[in-house]
């Protein structure tokens, strides 16, 4: 037995460079909540609950009172009998599944720790390093071509930009972000902002232009399972399910139906061991994998980098909310040259935690 001694969550506020604009939803400063989870032989592992007003279930208050609560719950419990020990949280913490993937990812840190492999190397070891996109949120022209050149100086080869407010104005930007960064690959990302004609309207406009996207992600709402397999058969473009897929029985869902190319995997909307099922699904169903997250600090996107290089399953990956922070509170973890994940210095787990605690 491995017993789980304690585990300690507190507030995690960081400032951001600008505010982050979605469709939906504008972020001005990070209010996540951090974990800790430390085991019997004095090993500690790091998580991260993120929080995003309108797209998660939780707030900041609400996250840390149910991190708080499942806490009571697993200490004293065997933390080498994981499986059942999240099998509880998903029921538990059913309302939350943010904070059940902070738990986790705090859990497998630990494990990670005591093993004393790096995560990476638990995930399968298929590589060592990721190179993410950057994202340009909802923005004005003007400052979306400032963006896009200042991310080509600094060798990101692939830019991601927030649509789905306006249409007019969504074209403009990425018209702007072209003429930035003329090379760049181009992830539009609706957020479910549009329905199926606007969809369409923008990237005829658009391919009107010369200008294709590389991935179109969650360009209509979660339910509307018409309109996504009707843009899978008609966008001509790669659609990725983001919002539509929170578990592991919606991924067998969007396989079955045909309701995406790709499939966005977030651990904040599904924990570890069902991102570890979705991946499954996909790679048996033909769908290609996005890795991406909310808008976290480097404990949270450090555990996503192992995972995605670990796996080696990732054609996109989206891991950028880091370098959006006005302040960095994680010491140690992974490195950062340009849009390159470096992994392979650290020895066990995801190598990072909070510098003061």
């Amino acid at each position: 037995m491995l017993e789980i001694t304690r585990i300690e969550a507190r507030v995690l506020n960081v400032p951001l460079k600008a505010p982050f604009t979605i469709a939906g939803a504008r972020l001005d400063t990070v209010g996540n909540v951090a974990v800790r989870l430390d085991l019997a032989n004095g090993v500690s592992g790091w998580g991260e609950i993120p929080v995003l007003p309108t797209v998660t279930p939780e707030d900041q208050a609400t996250a840390l009172e149910a991190a708080r609560r499942a806490a009571a719950e697993w200490t004293g419990r065997d933390a080498l009998r994981w499986r059942p020990l999240v099998k509880d949280l998903a029921g538990a913490l059913a309302a939350t599944p943010t904070v059940r993937a902070g738990l986790e990812i705090a859990l497998f840190d630990a494990l990670a720790h005591n093993w004393g492999i790096p995560l990476f190397a638990f995930f399968g070891g298929a590589a060592d390093r990721v190179v993410t996109d950057i994202t340009i949120p909802i923005c004005g022209p003007e400052d979306a071509r400032r963006l896009a050149v200042e991310y080509r100086g600094r060798g990101f080869t692939t830019l991601k930009t927030k649509i789905g407010a306006d249409v007019d104005a969504d074209v403009e930007r990425v018209n702007a972000i072209r003429e930035g960064h003329p090379t760049s690959d181009l992830i539009l990302d609706a957020n479910e902002g549009y329905d199926v004609a606007q969809t369409l309207a923008v990237l005829n406009t658009l391919r009107r232009k010369g200008l294709v996207p590389s991935l179109l992600e969650q360009p209509v709402p979660r339910e509307d399972r018409e309109g996504q397999a009707r843009l899978v058969r008609e966008a001509g473009v790669p659609v990725a399910a983001d919002e539509s897929c929170r578990s592991s029985e919606d991924a067998a869902g969007i396989a079955r139906d045909r309701l995406a190319h790709v499939i966005n995997i977030k651990l904040a909307k599904c924990g570890v061991v069902q991102a570890l099922e979705i991946i499954a699904i996909a790679r048996a169903s033909g769908l290609g994998l996005m890795i991406g997250g909310m808008v976290e600090t480097r404990l949270a996107m450090g555990f996503s980098a192992h995972l995605a290089a670990g796996t080696g399953a990732f054609q996109w990956v989206d891991l950028d909310t880091p370098m959006l922070l006005a302040e960095d509170p994680v010491r140690h973890g992974y490195t950062v040259d340009g849009p390159r994940y470096e992994l392979g210095h650290i020895t066990a787990g995801h190598g990072g935690e909070l510098a003061e605690w």
